[in-house]
């Protein structure tokens, strides 16, 4: 399985649907409305290095913080089975301790995951791009602290599959998941489904397991297909997300779900006609307070590097808010935004040194600043960056890199986690 450790590898104009896993397997999947201080970049500090031993490598998708400062993500190779690690890194006087909280084993438990996301209970919850008791497809799953107190708190927590995939109802999950008001869990998936566009799917408890249903199946019109991203809610119960390709021009699409009396209707808020626009759009998207819908493009846009752009909520009017330089290296995770409206956000293979960099978007006078925060440069400090960017209370900025890093074992490096400090 080298390739999936080739975070250097993007989508290829000659064959983007068959590359777009490397590429999904790199980026973020948790969508984040922060209530956080304003950043401007004055530290950067790498606090974990994965070693492609039985931490993991290649860290990358949903990145998530709890309120005591603790860091929860995944790394998708390696570990005691090569398949990948949840981990937990917990602030320690000024160091980090890191635990792999679970290692997947490549069977029924599932292989390769694709992030972390915090339920409502304080648990871990997931999804794996593969394995699982079937088809393969991956699985739905929690982590938790066993029930009973162990005797080092570096022992590993349990896991439970919440729902295998069979290929009918989806498959490859490619990103986190996201919790509604009544704690029922979503998430998408590109592959199969029943229009083979791929699909996304609702997990509601049922007695003490989960009952899977696909409440949309893509690939049978316009509305467009393979979405590797995450969706994300907002104030009124209605769901976002976008597909990175399918719609008119193939280039994607952005979407909105409304819950109906019978199930969900989608409606295509925009696709990507122009390439001044941007396209695939495989990051997916945010919501703010007042409904408007944020998100990114890897490509595409006046510099051919990707796009950052809005649509307003109302009429859905497109403003695109900036434009990256480069081929295909733009913003692969998505957005975060403070408590002021600013917004943050990575690159796979921009800035200096094209290995990547954080940025940060201010609306200033009916326009937006751009800052660039920090350039990777694929070495000790890391390099493509793979995750969305959190923020702790004093507001420091978390995030993973794909590569990099002092691990060894790993082709391009074995990735980081790394501090932004105000």
């Amino acid at each position: 399985m080298t390739g999936l450790r080739q975070h250097r590898i993007w989508i290829s104009s000659a064959n983007p649907r068959a590359s777009a896993f490397l590429l999904a397997l790199a980026i973020v999947f948790t969508l984040t409305m922060v209530a956080a201080p304003t950043v401007q970049a004055q530290t950067f500090k790498v606090i974990y290095n994965f070693t492609g031993q039985h931490d993991g490598g290649h860290p990358g998708g949903s990145l998530a913080i709890d309120r005591a400062g603790n860091l929860y993500g995944a790394a998708y190779a390696f570990g005691e089975y090569d398949v990948g690690t949840v981990f937990r890194l917990q602030p320690k006087n000024s160091s980090w301790v890191f635990n792999p909280i679970y290692t997947f084993t490549a069977g029924a438990d599932g292989a390769y995951p694709v992030g972390a996301t915090l339920g409502p209970d304080g648990s871990i919850y997931g999804a794996t791009y593969f394995g699982g008791d079937g088809a393969g497809c991956g699985v739905v799953f929690n982590v938790k602290p066993p029930p009973t107190r162990p005797a080092s708190p570096l022992a590993p927590w349990n896991e439970t599959v919440l729902h295998t995939f069979k290929g009918g109802d989806g498959c490859g999950p490619n990103s986190g998941v996201t919790f509604d008001k009544s704690g029922n869990l979503y998430g998408t998936t590109p592959n199969n489904g029943p229009y083979n566009g791929g699909t996304i799917y609702q997990l509601t408890r049922s007695g003490s397991g989960w009952t899977e249903n696909t409440i949309h199946g893509f690939g049978a019109g316009d509305e467009g297909d393979y979405p590797i991203g995450p969706v994300v809610f907002d104030s009124a119960g209605n769901l976002y997300g976008a597909a990175a390709f399918g719609g008119p021009s193939d280039s994607g699409t952005i979407f909105q779900m409304t819950p109906t009396g019978s199930g969900w209707t989608l409606n295509v808020l925009t696709d990507f006609p122009q390439s001044s626009d941007g396209f695939r759009p495989y990051g997916s998207v945010i919501v703010d307070q007042s409904g408007n819908v944020y998100g990114t493009t890897s490509g595409g846009g006046a510099g051919k590097g990707g796009t950052v752009f809005i649509l307003t909520s109302g009429a859905w009017t497109f403003t695109l808010l900036y434009s990256f330089t480069g081929d295909y290296g733009g913003p692969g995770a998505p957005l975060t935004m403070d408590a002021a409206g600013n917004l943050y956000g990575t690159t796979g293979s921009d800035g200096a040194y094209q290995q990547g960099n954080v940025f940060k978007l201010t609306p200033s006078n009916g326009g937006w600043t751009y800052t660039d925060l920090y350039d990777f440069t694929g070495g000790t400090d890391g390099g493509g960056p793979s995750s969305n960017l959190v923020f702790d209370e004093n507001g420091n900025l978390y995030g993973l890199t794909d590569g990099g890093g002092t691990g060894v074992n790993c082709d391009f490096g074995c990735g980081v986690v790394f501090e932004i400090t105000p």
